[in-house]
């Protein structure tokens, strides 16, 4: 490296800043106004309701969904109306998450976003398994509640970006 001019290494710093700025990536503000949150996405995402069975009982889940660079993002939301459902129901939604990838935690720790409200079930994982046609998975999740509503954010894919998960995850914002 002592033989390298001056001028070379002055382009390194630029370098890795244009690197890390993925044209893939087109990050703009998500409020999902009737779940109380603000984030960011890298994507136009989509939007899907569905019912489905949650801690016990039927509910609307409402899922925002795009994929860019390799990486799908996802935030899924619902109203457990009754507080005494809402630790179950993001234990539940964890452990389906990992059915998906045919996976395991790999990662575990507790999440306390600012504005949620506390549960011992509100966590970040990472979980590592299978997709269904058999490539590597890998899976970002935060759980969390905002009174009786239960949110798990997502990001999938085969390697996952560190800066990219962040970025999204660290974006979450609850409105109310």
């Amino acid at each position: 490296m002592a033989h390298v001019p001056i001028r070379r290494l002055a382009w390194l710093p630029l370098a890795a800043v244009l690197t890390a700025c993925s044209p893939a990536l087109d990050w703009r503000d998500v409020r999902a106004d009737a779940a109380g949150l603000q984030m960011q996405f890298p994507c136009k995402p989509a939007q899907q309701q569905r019912t489905l069975p949650l801690a016990g009982a039927p509910v609307a889940l409402t899922l925002l969904v795009c994929s860019a660079d390799g990486q799908t993002f996802g935030l899924a939301h619902a109203d457990m109306v009754d507080p005494a459902r809402v630790q179950a129901a993001l234990q539940e939604l964890a452990a389906a998450a990992a059915r998906n990838v045919a996976g395991t935690p790999t990662r575990a720790a507790p999440l306390q976003l600012p504005g949620s409200t506390p549960n011992a079930a509100s966590q970040r994982q990472r979980i590592v398994g299978r997709l269904p046609e058999g490539k590597p998975a890998q899976m970002e999740l935060a759980l969390f509640a905002i009174g009786t509503r239960v949110f798990q954010a997502s990001v999938l894919g085969e390697k996952l970006s560190e800066e990219t998960v962040e970025a999204f995850i660290g974006s979450l914002r609850p409105t109310r």
